[in-house]
C-alpha cells in the first residue's frame, strides 16, 4: 500500500468521524486569582463544532487522493 492510498483512507475515515460526532468538546483550565498558597482556578467547556460542509468534503478529497493518488504522468 503506498503513501497516497493511506492517506486516502486517513482523511475518508477522518471525514466519516467529523459527519458522525458533528464536533468535539475540550475543557479549558485557567488560574483565576493566586493569594499566597491558595490557589483559584477556572474551567471552561469550550465546544468546537464541524460543519457538514467539511466532513464531506474531507471524503470527497480522501476519494481524489485514492482516485489520482498513485498514477504518474
Amino acid at each position: 500500500m503506498n503513501a497516497s492510498r493511506l492517506i486516502g483512507i486517513l482523511l475518508i475515515a477522518a471525514g466519516v468521524i467529523a459527519l458522525v460526532y458533528g464536533g468535539f468538546t475540550y475543557t479549558r483550565r485557567t488560574d483565576a486569582a493566586k493569594v499566597g498558597p491558595i490557589q483559584l482556578s477556572v474551567q471552561h467547556r469550550q465546544t468546537v463544532s464541524i460543519p457538514i460542509w467539511a466532513g464531506i468534503g474531507v471524503i470527497v478529497l480522501g476519494g481524489l487522493v485514492i482516485g489520482f493518488g498513485g498514477r504518474n504522468s
